[in-house]
């Protein structure tokens, strides 16, 4: 099964990205976020490639989706433990015994001391759902834009202020304990050591100076770390024309 994520960045600027994506490379489900629109304003492009999709959208900003080749079954359109959030950024979807769950993790730096306590509220409760699956023995991946980067690593230097939302260490915590959970890093488990960027600013050259970040991630249960085949980035996106700052994450499992 091949699953990826990708933050286009708004799907009506992206569509024919995705569109050329889906055609190459032939994900079974492909988890979306930032789209930037409403339900009703998302393009109908993919039905003919054969992929329903899902959308918890919202005008104007935040929003995920979930675009299948394969049947699918929609869970939870709001993160269990914030039922009343009015951002969209959260999809839960089953694929037979597998679920798979998209996020777009608030960013953490606007809105001040209010804006960094969303974020964290926000890891609290997708912790606790997290659990929950596990204690259910469900077989899990949990993807997408987590606006966290993990290690120092993660991250060119230069690239973020050492009190920037994605590397404070609260939010580095949250992230462990996600992992303490069981879960395993997808993208760390094929390639254990060095730097691997999702993400580039559009401001200062980021791209061409390589100053990346790796904030978009594929976190799995035990028995799917176990059939992990290969998991990572696909950085020739960044380089197409009108590109999103993120690029697909694409995890293969057998």
């Amino acid at each position: 099964m091949r699953i990826a994520t990708w933050n286009v960045n708004s799907i009506r600027q992206r569509a024919t990205h995705v569109t050329d994506y889906l055609k190459r490379v032939q994900p079974d489900l492909l988890l979306l976020q930032e789209l930037k629109c409403e339900e009703a304003a998302f393009p109908a492009d993919f039905a003919a490639l054969g992929y329903h999709a899902e959308v918890v959208g919202q005008k104007a900003y935040n929003g995920v989706a979930a675009l299948g080749a394969v049947p699918f079954e929609v869970l939870h359109r709001k993160l269990p433990g914030l039922p009343d959030d009015p951002q969209a950024r959260y999809i839960e979807v089953a694929i037979g015994k597998l679920t798979v769950i998209g996020i777009y993790l608030p960013n953490g730096n606007s809105g001040g001391d209010d804006g960094y306590a969303y974020k964290l509220a926000w890891m609290d409760a997708l912790h606790a759902r997290v659990a929950e699956l596990l204690d259910q023995d469900r077989d899990l991946v949990v993807t997408g834009d987590f606006n966290v980067a993990p290690e120092d690593v993660d991250y060119a230097k230069g690239a973020l202020s050492p009190n920037d939302a994605l590397v404070r260490p609260e939010t580095r915590a949250r992230y462990r304990s996600l992992l303490w959970l069981g879960l395993t890093d997808a993208i760390r488990a094929i390639n254990p050591t060095g730097p691997v960027y999702t993400f580039w600013d559009y401001q200062a050259g980021a791209r061409q100076r390589n100053a990346g970040l790796r904030i978009d991630h594929a976190l799995l249960s035990a028995r799917v770390a176990e059939r992990l085949v290969a998991c990572a980035p696909d950085s020739a996106e960044r380089d197409r024309v009108q590109p999103s700052d993120h690029v697909p994450v694409l995890l293969e499992i057998a």
